[in-house]
């Protein structure tokens, strides 16, 4: 299992939410972080989900 990091933030840059989860792959943690989004209904706030190596997986700005 590997760690993914989950952050979403007002425009203003205040932070919202910061969450780390653990996903088998990142196929699998882009859909955790997809619901994950949905469920705090944060998908229009600015958002980044972040894979162990640094890739962005999932970005709304």
């Amino acid at each position: 299992m590997r760690t993914y990091k989950l952050t979403a933030y007002e425009k203003n840059g205040e932070l919202i939410t910061e969450e780390t989860f653990t996903a088998e792959n990142d196929s699998q943690a882009k859909e955790q972080g997809q619901a994950l989004l949905e469920e705090k209904s944060l998908l229009e706030k600015t958002h980044r989900l972040a894979s162990p190596a640094g890739k962005l997986l999932l970005f709304h700005s």
